[in-house]
């Protein structure tokens, strides 16, 4: 294993040749510098800063210095199948690179190269085939990092079961802890093993959270002065960088109020009703109050699925449709996003805008994902329809982008801030506006709260759900 000193002339080195070659800004050689010195660390870097070229440096640094040979990068699907390729070929990278998915991947497991590249779904394969061929990685990456905060979930058992195949370990995300810092836990176990934040979930949640045992899902609250406590523990082996690196246009938060019709509302109201009177005798549990909510956001955007039927719906109204087609009108042909949520959503957006506008969401392959991401940094697409779960890691849309309409809110914050983020980022030079729709006296202003206490799993989506209904009946 070569010295830190050996580690620190090859940086030296490489660092003079990717400033000659690249032109990195500061923060990323600081950061590239940390990847370097330290075998296990974090990149907490906003979408857009250069997260991949970063660990592509740091890794070209370390091969120079004979102290890795290969790359295993774990990275949601569309990052793993175009972001870390396009980086590699890009810069100029002078190494092979493997996409374990699909019907060949074990071919290309077992086929020698320099980079390999592998979506979450894929891991518990991925594991039981370096058991079978006894294969091993010198660097571990997990890109979006943030997918590893839940520990209960097999995905993780798997990852810490396997941690010590790894000689350096690294973590790489925008959003470390969108639903707050308790997500931090499963992200840091990956690097040490427990060293800072604790060997079990229930001690950290102990020390550093309260909890609100009266609500359906358990709500944890940060302790006085423990965010600071946490920081201080992982200030060693975490990278920071945001926005405020660059110098971005400004960002136009505006929030239109739509009006629901009446007889729509009369159906919103009548939900509405019964989980207020099942709040307040106090039978409400997760499974049906989220049933009811999830009805109530399909009522505010216009339509409704029938006995839960995603392929049967019900077209109530077309508020949120008519002032989508005004904002439209009033940006003049700006390359816009417009977010939904339903599929119904987005056959009503159709209907309205035209059934040529393209969108990204469920059901769209990879390849024509491409080619709408090419043809829209072209500036050919005017109107592009979006869904946050899909759009929300691996695109660079702020080629042509300058506005978003958020037709359809989503309660969840890392796939909000994300999906700005594909816009509002370096390379943007033009202002950006953020429009949001949101239904008066409706769930829309609960999650609109949420979003604005950076909240983002259903348990703080719910908790702020029960606030506006306990405001709606006083």
């Amino acid at each position: 294993m070569p010295s830190k000193k050996q580690l620190s002339s090859a940086a030296l080195r490489s660092r003079n040749h990717t400033e000659r070659e690249i032109s990195l800004h500061g923060y990323q050689v600081e950061a590239i510098k940390l990847m370097v010195k330290e075998p296990a660390c974090g990149l907490f870097m906003d979408p857009g800063l250069g997260k991949t070229l970063c660990t592509y440096s740091a890794f070209d640094t370390l091969r120079a210095a004979k102290a890795v040979r290969t790359m295993l990068v774990v990275a949601p699907l569309r990052p793993a199948m175009e972001t870390w390729p396009a980086e590699l070929a890009k810069w100029g990278f002078p190494y092979s690179l493997a996409i374990l998915h699909g019907a060949k991947k074990e071919k290309s497991l077992l086929h020698r190269s320099d980079v390999y590249v592998i979506n979450y779904e894929g891991l518990d394969w991925l594991f039981a085939a370096m058991f079978k061929y006894k294969l091993t990685f010198d660097m571990l990456v997990f890109d979006e990092s943030s997918k590893l905060r839940n520990t209960r979930t097999l995905r993780f058992k798997l990852i810490k079961h396997n941690l010590n195949s790894f000689k350096r370990r690294y973590i790489l995300t925008g959003t470390p802890a969108p639903n707050g810092l308790e997500n931090l836990f499963g992200q840091l176990y990956v690097l040490d093993g427990g060293r800072r934040l604790g060997q079990y979930i229930t001690h950290f949640r102990r020390e550093f959270f309260d909890q609100d045992m009266y609500l359906p899902f358990p709500k944890y609250t940060i302790k006085a002065g423990a965010a600071e406590k946490i920081h201080d523990k992982i200030k060693d082996i975490v990278y920071r960088a945001d926005d405020s690196v660059l110098d971005l246009p400004k960002k136009v938060d505006v929030t239109r109020q739509v009006v629901l019709p009446k007889a729509a509302r009369l159906v919103y109201d009548d939900i509405e009703n019964n989980l207020i009177a099942q709040i307040d005798d106090h039978t409400v549990y997760a499974a049906n109050a989220g049933v009811a909510t999830q009805k109530l956001r399909q009522i505010v955007n216009g339509g409704l699925y029938l006995d839960n039927n995603p392929d049967q719906w019900k077209k109530l109204h077309n508020a949120k449709t008519e002032h989508t087609l005004e904002l439209l009108d009033e940006l003049e042909g700006k390359p816009t996003i417009v977010a939904y949520e339903f599929h119904h959503d987005r056959d009503r957006l159709l209907e309205a805008i035209g059934h040529d506008t393209p969108y990204l969401g469920g059901g769209v392959s990879p390849k024509r994902g491409h080619e709408i991401q090419e043809a829209w940094n072209k500036g050919d697409i005017p109107v592009l329809l979006g869904q946050p779960s899909s759009m929300a890691h691996g695109l660079n849309l702020q080629g042509a982008g300058r506005a978003v309409i958020w037709h359809s809110l989503t309660w969840d914050y890392e796939n909000y801030y994300q999906l700005i983020k594909r816009i509002w980022r370096q390379g943007q030079r033009h202002r950006v506006f953020i429009y949001h729709l949101v239904g008066k006296d409706t769930v829309d202003e609960a999650i609109m709260e949420a979003l604005a206490r950076k909240a983002g799993t259903q348990k703080d989506f719910f908790n702020a759900v029960i606030n506006y209904l306990k405001r709606r009946k006083s």
